[in-house]
C-alpha cells in the first residue's frame, strides 16, 4: 500500500464547513523503513483475509457479505485484500472537523498535527488537598474550560466520567453539555448506548439554533471502541457506529490492543494486529457509507509484564505510538495515536519525561491526533487541571520542535553578518532579529527562565504552585459565551442538565 492523496469527501465539501490550517505538519520521523512499513501492512491484510473477525451484528455482517466478505466454517469473517484496499481507495484522506465556532476548526490529516485531551478518567489530583477523589461534572467542565484557554490544545475529547451522575443516559447528555458549554473548539464524547445518539444530537442542534444545524456543522466526534482484541468486533460501538455516521457525526474509531495480553508480545505484531483492527472498522464503516469520513484512532497499548497492568509512559509505548501514526500516514489514513499516558500519579519529574518524550515522538511521526496527551496522570486513571495547563506549556515547545528549521537564503544572510561583526558586535538591535522574536521562538506560560536569585526574589514557586494560580485565574474568570443563552435556556427546558448555570 502506497501513500496517496484523495480528494476530501465530497460530503464534507458540500457542507462548507471551514477548518483552521494544520499546526504544523510532522513526519520526518520513521520509526519503520520502507521494507519493514510493507511487511507489517501485507500481514495486517493476511490477518483479515485468513484470521478475520469475529462478533459483528447481523445487519452488518450482511452488509459485508454482499460486498464479497466470506465467512469461514467457525463463523469467523473474512475479507479479501482486493476489498481491503478499494475500501481503503474510497476512505477520505483529510476529515474536517468544525469546531462550534468556525474559526476553531481543524483539517485532520496529511500529518498535520493536532494535540488534545482523551480517555476516561475516573479520579481528579485535587490540588487543594493533595488528594484524589471521584471525578465530577463540574470537574469535567472545569477540565474543558482549562482546555479552551490552553494555546496548545486543539480539540477536547471527554477526559474525565462525572461519576456523580449514574443513569446512563443522564451521563451521557450532560457530558456532552458540559463539553459543548466549556470550549468552542472541536470536542468528542463517548456513549453508553446507541439509543443516547439521537437526544444528544437533538441537544446540539438547539445549541447550533435550528434542526439539523448540527449535520452542517459536526462540532462533536463520536468516539467509539469498535473491537474488542484480538480481532473481535463490540457489538454495541457497531451500533454506535451506525447510529453516529446515520445523524452525522464523525466518528473515531479505536483500536486499543495491550502488547502481551489483548495483542502480541512483539510491537511489530502488535502493530499489525492493530492496524488490522482499524482496517476492520474501515470495512464496517464502508459498508454503512461508503467513503464516509472517519478518524482512526491506533493505540497500541503496553502491558508491564511483570504485572499485566497497562503501562502508558515506556518508551515502547512512545515507539510504537510514532509507528502507529508512520502506518496509518502510510495508508492515507486520518490518524489519532496516544501519547502522554504518565504511569506517575503526581505532576513530577517522571510525569514530565514520560509525558515529553511520548507526546514528541508521536508528533514527529506525523500523528494528526494525539489523544490521552495533556492532564491526565496515573496511566489516565486521573486527570489534574494543573496538570493540563503545565503539559499545555510542554505541547508548545513540541509543536515548535516539529515545526523544524527554516533554511533559506533570507535565514542564511551573509550580509547581516558581515554588518554585525563589523559594527555592533551583536544581533539584539537587527530587525530581523525583532520581526522573528515571536515567529522562530516559543515563550513558555509557566515554566521559569529566571536566573536562581530572581527566582528566589519572586517568591520561588515551582510550576505546580505556577499551575495551580493559573487554573484559579481561568475557572474565576467569565465562562465562554459561544453557546447562546436561549440555546442554553431551551436545552435547559428540554433536558435534565444537572450543570449549574
Amino acid at each position: 500500500m502506497v501513500r496517496r492523496a484523495r480528494r476530501l469527501q465530497s460530503k464534507q465539501a458540500d457542507q462548507g464547513t471551514e477548518a483552521a490550517s494544520p499546526v504544523h505538519v510532522g513526519g520526518c520521523l520513521a520509526p519503520l523503513s520502507s521494507s519493514e512499513l510493507s511487511k507489517i501492512v501485507d500481514h495486517a491484510f493476511d490477518i483479515l483475509s485468513n484470521v478475520g473477525m469475529s462478533g459483528l451484528p447481523a445487519a452488518a455482517l450482511e452488509r459485508a457479505l454482499e460486498r464479497g466478505a466470506e465467512l469461514r466454517k467457525d463463523g469467523r469473517l473474512c475479507f479479501s485484500k482486493d476489498m481491503i484496499r478499494d475500501a481503503c481507495a474510497r476512505a477520505p484522506s483529510t476529515v474536517t472537523l468544525p469546531g462550534f465556532t468556525s474559526n476553531r476548526g481543524l483539517k485532520i490529516g496529511g500529518a498535520g498535527v493536532h494535540i488534545g485531551t482523551g480517555g476516561a478518567a475516573v479520579q481528579v489530583l485535587d490540588a487543594s488537598t493533595g488528594g484524589y477523589r471521584d471525578s465530577t461534572l463540574n470537574d469535567l467542565y472545569g477540565l474543558m474550560r482549562v482546555l479552551d484557554a490552553s494555546s496548545n490544545i486543539h480539540y477536547g475529547v471527554r477526559p474525565a466520567i462525572a461519576r456523580d451522575i449514574t443513569d446512563p443516559l443522564l451521563l451521557d447528555i450532560n457530558t456532552a453539555f458540559a463539553c459543548m458549554k466549556a470550549t468552542s473548539k472541536p470536542i468528542g464524547v463517548s456513549f453508553c448506548d446507541a439509543a443516547n445518539v439521537k437526544p444528544i444530537i437533538e441537544m446540539f442542534d438547539m445549541g447550533l439554533g435550528g434542526d439539523r444545524t448540527f449535520r452542517e456543522n459536526p462540532f462533536c466526534m463520536a468516539v467509539i471502541v469498535h473491537v474488542v482484541p484480538p480481532l473481535a468486533y463490540a457489538p454495541e460501538g457497531i451500533a454506535m457506529l451506525e447510529e453516529s455516521i446515520a445523524s452525522g457525526m464523525i466518528p473515531q474509531i479505536c483500536s486499543a490492543g495491550q502488547a502481551g495480553a489483548t495483542s502480541p508480545v512483539t510491537l511489530a505484531g502488535a502493530l499489525a494486529q492493530g492496524l488490522a483492527e482499524c482496517l476492520a472498522g474501515l470495512m464496517v464503516v464502508d459498508g454503512i457509507e461508503p467513503g464516509a469520513p472517519c478518524i482512526y484512532a491506533f493505540m497500541p497499548f503496553i502491558s508491564d509484564l511483570r504485572t499485566g497492568a497497562m503501562s502508558g509512559g515506556g518508551g515502547e509505548a512512545a515507539i510504537a505510538s510514532a509507528a502507529a501514526a508512520q502506518l496509518l500516514s502510510h495508508m492515507g489514513l486520518p490518524s489519532t495515536v496516544s501519547a502522554g499516558m504518565t504511569d506517575s500519579k503526581l505532576v513530577d519529574a517522571q510525569a514530565g519525561y514520560e509525558k515529553g518524550y511520548t507526546v514528541a515522538l508521536a508528533a514527529h511521526a506525523g500523528a494528526d491526533m494525539i489523544n490521552l496527551s495533556v492532564g491526565m496522570l496515573g496511566s489516565i486513571m486521573v486527570a489534574s487541571p494543573e496538570a493540563m495547563v503545565i503539559d499545555d506549556d510542554m505541547c508548545g515547545a513540541i509543536i515548535r520542535s516539529v515545526q523544524g528549521i527554516e533554511v533559506s537564503d533570507e535565514t542564511l544572510n551573509l550580509d547581516a553578518v558581515e554588518r554585525v561583526v563589523t559594527q555592533d558586535g551583536h544581533y539584539l538591535g537587527e530587525a530581523e532579529t525583532l520581526r522573528r522574536m515571536k515567529t522562530e521562538y516559543v515563550y513558555p506560560a509557566l515554566a521559569d527562565r529566571q536566573s536562581v536569585d530572581d527566582w528566589l526574589g519572586s517568591g520561588g514557586f515551582s510550576i505546580w504552585e505556577r499551575a495551580k494560580t493559573r487554573v484559579t485565574e481561568i475557572l474565576s474568570s467569565p465562562g465562554p459565551t459561544h453557546l447562546d443563552t436561549e440555546a442554553e435556556a431551551k436545552i435547559r427546558a428540554s433536558f435534565s442538565i444537572q450543570l449549574e448555570p
